[in-house]
């Protein structure tokens, strides 16, 4: 049964749009005075405490709250805050501090990084000087105070978010001190001495997430005293999976440390046989500003920001730019000369600190670089996030469930209707969460893939979507479920064109889509296999059980009822170890596993193709008849020179080989698509003396250019969380075959084990990166080292002089 929930399409309609030039100060917040007599025109504290219902004051709320308004930066990095009052705040509201009164002198939120606060939290890590918590879970402050604190005394917290908050929306809160809350909300006095006055406050499990303005509100025989607004009191309030309460809840410590608190990880891409990996920076500080930006950009209901289905489906929807000009725009055009080859990135920070400093969508993006911003965004506001690649992975664009290629009575490919494609390898995310708007057994993970490809309710987004429901074909679950089993879990169907034109099945490949489905392992930098998850073994009962009542809800219920099934030869393609810039060959292997002779023809068409399976023309192709006796194999390899391929090459170095034949004696029908990759060389990193926070530190940065052509406009990128900012370095060209070294020094800001990631591009070759693990020593008088001040992207040239070489 459904439950009430935000659908992003409801407020899809009316989008954040960005100023021609942004604009330098911040909008003021509406006054909030016309507000102040909500509840039934009942005081503050009628409202807040039921024991001062009957209380001797006017019925007044203390007059107007400080106005302000919230900004896309935050004061540790120079951004713009709320302003705060001067003076505080009587119940006249003329700033007199009556004798008696209980006035809040200053508060300790004891947000330090070291504090027990963010230790507790699981927010030390934050290169913030704000106070930063989760949901559902105690945290502790101090309020000074100008005398003792007496028991006569009434003291409320209030948490405001929004420009109208509304306690009814829970975008006001207000927690009497020692007299309960609701909702999970309350704060306690742990300790009174002299005039310090220590807290324990409990928030609520069902939090909306965000950045609160804090303030104190005082009651005595004296008068009554609100504290002035002060950014630097505000408080971020984030999911909280270490909570049983909240419906990200994780029940696993080493889950928690990987996919909620990792500042890097590893993004795989290739194909099944090929399998490349690159290392992924997620965090830096500034970070946690900007994927609260998206929220806001999106103008998502503050109301809804507590429930995570609505965050994931909003977050997917403003990764990419489509709709609502968000984080990324994609490009798979191959021309990035206006942007950044998608290749090229080495993290999210740049991305996103971009996006949030000047509210333009960030060119470019493809699947990979959409999933790694996500993963940093829902690991940042708190979910368990993972990134997830699924290699042969399929694009269903008319929901057959079932991805069809068609073939002219030759059984050569008609790409013009071929409108279904086979991606060599997609990256999305799973994040882990309860599904109270499904029937029970469809918690746990959830896909939700921020890559555009098809619209949900009327807007480019997808998930999120239960991997249960996924792995049984139950495609009518909400959201999205059709287009994701069709990923990983549907049929490639061959259809050949008949004498009279109309189309008959020759071929079902059962095996062909979603065949590995990877993510980084827990606690190492292997990969960790996960396609059990998502469906049965191959070939399984439950596994075509599950395909067939998935396309019985497709628009071609009735394909598996046309099939053919004589086949007694079987067909394998096998490629070599292709590296890019040098020569090539594949092989096409037959095997008779009937009892009688097999004649097989065989055509073999060798095209580019971009890894989202959109190929170029043919540019090599080969014919041969083939005699097998029974029991027996033979091959038929291809040789190709990197001449012959070099002209035709496009981003990533794909190439596709499409097979069929014909069995002469049977009539069986043979059909096969395979594609590799041409395999480019890594950057080697060397760290050059020990690291130490605070401390400058050199690393070198080796490349060969495997090609004999010169590489143009060669640009390196380095970024390392709590090491490097992102860093631009232009070195102009490299010749062919020519070695370069680069020595790059970085001043470490946070000790422990980190990672810095580089990166080579160059319109000649590209997805070139390296990784180095960086083993830092705290500084000599401990703590951290603080570069808060600097530029969120360093730019420079590297004259040929100074590269070195080999």
């Amino acid at each position: 049964m459904e439950g009430p929930r935000s659908d992003v399409g409801r407020w899809g309609g009316n989008p954040w749009q960005p100023p021609t030039t942004p604009s330098p100060e911040p909008e003021p917040e509406p006054d909030r005075r016309s507000r102040s007599r909500r509840g039934g025109g009942r005081s503050f504290w009628a409202r807040c405490c039921s024991c001062c219902s009957c209380g001797n004051r006017a019925d007044d709320d203390w007059g107007p709250e400080p106005s302000g308004s919230r900004s896309r930066g935050s004061s540790s990095r120079g951004g713009r805050r709320p302003e705060s009052r001067g003076s505080a705040v009587n119940a006249a509201g003329d700033g007199t501090i009556r004798e008696g009164m209980l006035v809040v002198t200053g508060v300790d939120l004891l947000c330090s990084r070291s504090d027990q606060n963010r230790r507790e939290h699981h927010t030390d890590e934050f290169e913030y000087d704000e106070l930063i918590v989760r949901r559902g879970q105690p945290f502790h402050m101090v309020l000074i105070l100008n005398r003792e604190y007496e028991s006569s005394d009434r003291i409320a917290l209030e948490l405001l978010i929004g420009n109208s908050p509304e306690v009814g929306k829970g975008t006001h809160v207000i927690i009497p001190v020692g007299r309960g809350g609701s909702d999970g909300w309350k704060a306690q006095v742990t300790k009174a001495s002299g005039h310090n006055l220590n807290l324990r406050v409990h928030t609520s499990p069902n939090a909306i997430i965000g950045k609160f303005q804090f303030t104190v509100r005082t009651r005595s025989e004296a008068g009554e005293f609100q504290l002035p607004f002060d950014p630097r009191n505000e408080i971020y309030i984030l999911f909280n999976p270490w909570c049983p309460e909240d419906l990200v809840y994780v029940d696993h410590e080493d889950w928690r440390q990987e996919y909620v608190l990792n500042e890097s990880g590893r993004i795989y891409y290739g194909t099944e046989a090929q399998i490349g990996e690159r290392t992924w920076n997620y965090f830096d500080h500034g970070v946690l500003d900007a994927c609260l930006y998206i929220l806001d950009r999106r103008g998502m209901p503050y109301g809804g920001r507590g429930d995570p289905v609505s965050v994931c489906r909003v977050i997917s929807a403003m990764v990419n730019s489509l709709d609502d000009n968000g984080v990324l725009i994609g490009n798979w055009t191959g021309d990035y000369s206006r942007g950044t080859n998608p290749s090229a990135w080495v993290g999210s920070v740049e991305i996103l600190l971009s996006y949030l400093r000047t509210g333009y969508s960030v060119p470019y993006g493809q699947c990979w670089v959409f999933a790694g911003v996500t993963t940093t965004v829902l690991r940042c506001l708190g979910l368990a996030t993972r990134t997830v690649t699924n290699f042969n992975s399929a694009h269903d664009t008319d929901t057959s469930l079932t991805m069809d290629i068609y073939f002219d009575e030759n059984m050569k490919p008609l790409e013009h209707l071929n409108h279904d494609s086979v991606w060599n390898f997609h990256v999305w995310n799973d994040c882990w969460m309860k599904r109270p708007d499904l029937p029970s057994g469809f918690d746990g993970w959830q896909v939700v893939d921020a890559t555009p490809q098809e619209t949900s309710s009327g807007i480019f987004c997808c998930g999120p979507c239960s991997v249960e429901s996924i792995k049984n074909g139950l495609v009518y679950m909400k959201y999205d479920t059709p287009f994701i089993f069709a990923e990983v879990n549907s049929d490639k169907v061959y259809w050949q064109r008949q004498d009279d034109g109309s189309f008959k099945i020759v071929y079902v490949e059962e095996k062909a889509i979603g065949t590995l489905i990877v993510t980084k392992a827990i606690s190492s930098n292997m990969r960790e296999d996960i396609t059990h998850t998502y469906k049965h073994p191959e070939g399984s009962e439950a596994e075509r059980r599950a395909v067939e009542k998935a396309a019985a809800h497709g628009s071609k219920p009735n394909v598996y009822a046309t099939r053919d099934s004589a086949e007694d030869v079987a067909m394998q393609v096998e490629a070599q170890d292709a590296v890019m810039g040098q020569d090539l060959a594949v092989s096409v292997v037959l095997t008779n596993r009937g009892s009688s002779r097999r004649t097989v023809k065989l055509h073999l068409y060798l095209s580019v193709t971009y890894y989202t399976g959109v190929t170029g023309s043919t540019f090599k192709e080969a014919k041969k008849e083939v005699v097998l006796a029974p029991g027996a194999s033979d091959s038929v390899t291809m040789p190709v020179a990197y001449k012959e391929y070099r002209p035709h090459l496009v981003d990533q170095g794909a190439m596709l080989l499409n097979v069929s034949g014909h069995v002469k004696e049977s009539g069986q029908v043979l059909a096969k698509q395979h594609t590799f990759r041409l395999r480019t060389p890594d950057l080697s990193l060397t760290l050059l003396g020990a690291a130490v926070v605070g401390q400058e530190c050199e690393v070198q940065i080796v490349f060969k250019n495997p090609l004999p052509v010169t590489l143009t406009n060669v640009v390196f990128r380095l970024e390392g969380s709590g090491l490097q900012r992102p860093k631009v370095l232009n070195v102009g060209d490299i010749g062919g075959n020519e070695t370069v070294t680069l020595r790059q020094t970085f001043v470490p800001v946070r000790p422990g084990p980190r990672q810095l990631i580089a990166s080579l591009d160059s319109p000649q070759l590209s997805q070139v990166h390296g990784v180095i693990q960086v083993d830092v020593a705290p500084a000599s008088g401990g703590g951290v080292f603080s570069d808060a001040g600097g530029d969120s992207r360093l730019e420079e040239s590297i004259p040929m002089a100074s590269r070195g070489g080999a």
